[in-house]
């Protein structure tokens, strides 16, 4: 190959690169992943029915100071914690404390929640993830995985792994009221 004919190739081998560039790029913008939820920054948003069909839209919740616990039935620590959670909530749902446990469904048997729920005696709202959405949104990667929402709907505290006991709920759901 003589000198010509070499710039020719690389000249041609730059064209068809290029072309192969410019018809793979995807259409549309470029979107980022979803940063992880913290404290300091707002809760994602979500809607979820209960067993009984009735729904909660974190966002409506606005003025209240809102527990996420992210559980299952199976899981030893969620068990172990759920009690202190219930108890919690009944000391202070009357000063605008709410929980919402949500039932990591799309990785649980759902016919082991109604006994869950009767042998705890629970009277917190139970939603239910069906899809695994709300776990993704907030980056749940294990159980239980807790997100204490202020009444302006930012995150006060996030608390992964557990049990948590009664006096860890209590500091962190009054410092959530403030």
């Amino acid at each position: 190959m003589d000198k010509t004919q070499r710039i020719i190739f690389y000249i041609l081998t730059l064209i068809a690169g290029a072309a192969w560039v410019s018809l793979s790029v995807q259409p549309g913008p470029v979107a980022a992943a979803d940063p992880a939820p913290q404290a300091g920054f707002p809760a994602p948003d979500f809607s979820l029915k209960t067993p009984e069909g009735e729904t909660y839209t974190l966002s409506d919740l606005r003025g209240s100071a809102v527990l996420v616990n992210m559980w299952a039935t199976w899981c030893p620590p969620c068990q172990a914690e759920m009690p202190a959670i219930e108890k919690v909530y009944n000391e202070y749902r009357s000063e605008g404390f709410i929980v919402l446990a949500v039932d990591q469904t799309y990785q649980d048997n759902p016919l082991d929640l109604a006994p869950f729920i009767e042998e705890y005696n629970l009277t917190i709202p139970i939603l239910l993830d069906e899809t695994g959405d709300t776990a993704r949104a907030y980056q749940a990667r294990s159980l239980p995985s807790s997100y204490f929402i202020n009444r302006y709907g930012i995150i006060t505290e996030i608390v992964i792994g557990g049990p948590m006991s009664e006096s860890l709920l209590r500091i962190r759901v009054e410092e959530a009221l403030k």
